[in-house]
């Protein structure tokens, strides 16, 4: 029986999507749940998988192709299993050299064989099984270098390049296109301003250092990290600032009686802000947990577009990555971002005397068509006083 595969139905918010990968390929055998194909938005890559145990029958959307939400992709073949023979004739085909027929080559990736005229056999399978994908064929090169040095030539008659100059054009992928046009909109229609402090980290790196082992224990794993202290923090000034908690929506300002907070996470594709819902209700354990699952998620591209819609405040950490300052772009509709940073033993000042302590520097980011430099800064130093003394964000003072 023969079946429709279609793509997912998109949110409102999504137009339309683009085929990244085909995991399998027309005659192969699926069984049921198995990845087909990958769909990428603007947003998210969202995975189609097969709906029994079956074969691909018919590919309609070739990699790179557009779709629209709930349109036929491809056709399945439920049931028929069978229909995998270049695998049982594979005694034949060892004797001799493998054909380009059978290797397993992506639409895209046969249609850059063809361009290139290059020998199928002899591009290096990278995806699934050894798929052989668009990417491989471009990263192809012939190996010209073995006959050269089976007679090398005197270095005089030989005009060797110092250094290779190679380029390659890959379209960009619909999320970073996507990001791209948020950051543009973000530094063209905001009135963006940033204000810096630094924090002293060393009370919650005691503090975790003291707890983190019986905290593990006693969340079932969870390990204590710093963004839970910083998002519990930032929940308490943002009640104590509506207006960086707020967002412009025409002429009108939305003042949110809640506190969304998104948590940036870079991917390989480009950076997602998944949202921690009703952050203020969170307790440090649930918040490290989510965070990491945000991570892990993004990480193998299973996050959805419901985790990353919405969110009133936005957290970005560019310190795990090394950064020591940078200035944070807004994530609109939203009318402030904190950037946290990578914490450094200074020379400090205390009571007169020079104490070496762990400090990282803060970045707050604002539109500021709406929060002026006073609530801005008392913000950032509202955060820095709570993480100095993280007793006060348990007692909410």
């Amino acid at each position: 029986m023969s079946t429709e595969i279609k793509a997912p139905t998109f949110p409102e918010s999504v137009a339309d999507g683009s085929i990244a990968t085909w995991h399998k390929q027309v005659g192969e055998a699926v069984s049921r749940d198995e990845p087909l194909v990958d769909i990428e938005t603007d947003k998210v890559v969202l995975e189609v998988v097969a709906p029994a145990d079956g074969v691909l029958k018919e590919i309609i959307k070739n990699e790179g192709d557009t779709v629209l939400s709930d349109e036929v992709v491809a056709v399945f073949e439920e049931g028929a299993a069978g229909e995998a023979p270049k695998a049982e004739s594979a005694p034949e085909a060892a004797q001799a050299p493998a054909a380009s027929e059978d290797l397993k080559i992506s639409p895209a990736a046969r249609k850059a064989l063809e361009e290139k005229g290059i020998d199928a056999s002899a591009v290096k399978g990278t995806g699934k099984g050894g798929l052989i994908t668009k990417e491989d064929v471009m990263n192809y090169q012939a190996p010209a270098a073995k006959p050269a040095a089976a007679a090398p030539a005197p270095a005089a008659e030989v005009d060797v390049p110092a250094g290779e100059r190679v380029e390659k054009r890959v379209a960009m992928t619909r999320l970073r296109k996507r990001i791209a046009e948020r950051l543009l909109e973000a530094s063209q229609t905001t009135a963006m301003l940033t204000t810096f402090n630094e924090v002293n980290m060393k009370p919650v790196m005691e503090l975790r250092k003291q707890y983190k082992d019986l905290f593990e224990k006693s969340h079932n794993g969870t390990r204590l990290g710093f963004m839970g202290f910083f998002v519990k923090a930032a929940c308490e000034a943002l009640k104590r600032f509506p207006a960086v908690n707020a967002s412009i929506d025409g002429d009108d300002i939305v003042y949110h009686g809640y506190q969304d907070v998104g948590v940036a996470v870079s991917t390989d594709k480009g950076l997602v802000v998944p949202v921690l819902r009703d952050a203020d209700h969170m307790s440090l354990a649930k918040i490290e947990d989510k965070v990491r699952d945000f991570g892990l998620r993004a990480r193998d591209g299973k996050l959805g577009i419901e985790d990353m819609t919405g969110g009133t405040f936005t957290i970005t950490n560019g310190g795990v990555f090394g950064s020591l300052l940078s200035t944070p772009i807004l994530n609109p509709p939203q009318t402030a971002i904190l950037g946290m940073h990578k914490i450094q033993e200074r020379p400090m000042a205390v009571n007169g005397q020079v104490e070496v302590l762990p400090m990282m520097y803060l970045a707050l980011s604002y539109d500021h068509r709406l929060i002026d430099g006073k609530d801005a800064v008392q913000f950032l130093v509202t955060i820095k006083d709570l993480i100095e003394d993280p007793a006060r964000i348990l007692l909410e003072v």
